[in-house]
């Protein structure tokens, strides 16, 4: 049976397939400048590779301590800030007093600890659009001296750091993409022995309230994958988790943590890992910029064995 046999007839029509081809670029054209003009009025730059992550860790490892510590920072008419801390571990108190000073665009610190280590960084921040330069070495230790450079742009971000030894260490990570989504490697070479001494990857997708991050870490031996989610920002509730896998031991680590304000001034904190060893944190700001923070661990597979705490007092008058 023919479709010709009920009155239809095949209409063969001819079309220029170039006209449709260039319809097709138009848009693909459209589309792409409507992307464009959206990402210049959202765009912020995609920070520096030590960013990738950097909200996950902070919510899963900031403030969490076994030890007591006091922090007092002082002001001097001049506007040199001095800061003395000690940390109680165990039997042993180390201390240390950190000196800072600003003018204009560069911030010198000078660091002096228990074992009569200075330490000192000179930071001058944008000579030029965009660039942070970094001056830093420790006495006594020669080899310690490191000069680095720090650059950021709407769509990258560059560090690129050298020792200030006869052989030293090159360091350089780079980072391109946007806020929205970024790409980005870390790696250093030893000019002495003339071997890369580490090489990491790493990528982050975020949104408003939601940060995921992957990198490949220790010469591609470790794996990390992290989550960062803003629950709610009135009470600046946040969740995240992060998955750590070695393929050379066959570990894995999955630690998950939570975050919740009681009232503008109280925030409590609580982690958990696979291994059940479970903390928590609770940090009150009593003043403006003064904390008394105090922090717990407990292993909920060996109830019998007691807690660890931590106490934390810094003082800013």
């Amino acid at each position: 049976m023919h479709l010709s046999q009920f009155g239809f007839r095949k209409t063969v029509t001819s079309h220029n397939p170039s006209i449709y081809t260039n319809i097709a670029c138009l848009i693909l054209c459209f589309l792409f400048w409507i992307f464009i003009f959206e990402l210049e009025i959202m765009i912020k730059g995609p920070g520096l590779y030590s960013d990738i992550g950097k909200k996950a860790r902070d919510l899963l490892y900031k403030d969490y301590q076994g030890d007591q510590k006091f922090t007092v920072t002082t002001y001097s008419p001049t506007g040199v800030a001095i800061t003395s801390s000690g940390t109680k571990k165990g039997e042993l108190f180390l201390g240390d007093v950190n000196t800072q000073l600003k003018r204009n665009n560069i911030t010198t610190d000078i660091n002096v600890d228990t074992n009569s280590n200075l330490f000192t960084a000179i930071t001058i921040d944008e000579p030029v659009p965009g660039l942070k330069t970094i001056i830093s070495f420790k006495v006594p230790d020669q080899s310690s001296g490191k000069v680095e450079l720090q650059y950021l742009h709407d769509y990258a971000g560059i560090c690129a750091s050298v020792g200030g030894c006869a052989n030293p260490i090159v360091s350089f990570s780079g980072v391109v993409g946007t806020n929205s989504g970024s790409i980005g490697a870390d790696v250093s070479f030893d000019t002495k022995t003339g071997n890369f001494i580490k090489y990491n990857a790493g990528l982050s997708l975020s949104n408003a309230d939601l940060i995921a991050s992957l990198t490949m870490n220790d010469k591609g031996d470790t794996l990390n994958a992290s989550y960062y989610h803003v629950v709610k920002p009135l009470t600046n509730t946040l969740v995240g988790a992060e998955v750590n896998r070695i393929f050379s031991t066959n570990e894995n680590t999955i630690l998950v943590g939570t975050q919740h304000s009681l009232d503008p001034l109280t925030t409590v904190k609580a982690r958990v890992n696979n291994f059940g060893k479970a903390s928590a944190v609770i940090q009150h700001e009593w003043r403006p910029k003064s904390f008394f923070t105090l922090s717990g661990e407990v292993d909920t597979r060996a109830v019998d064995k007691s807690a660890k705490f931590g106490l934390a007092l810094a003082l800013n008058p």
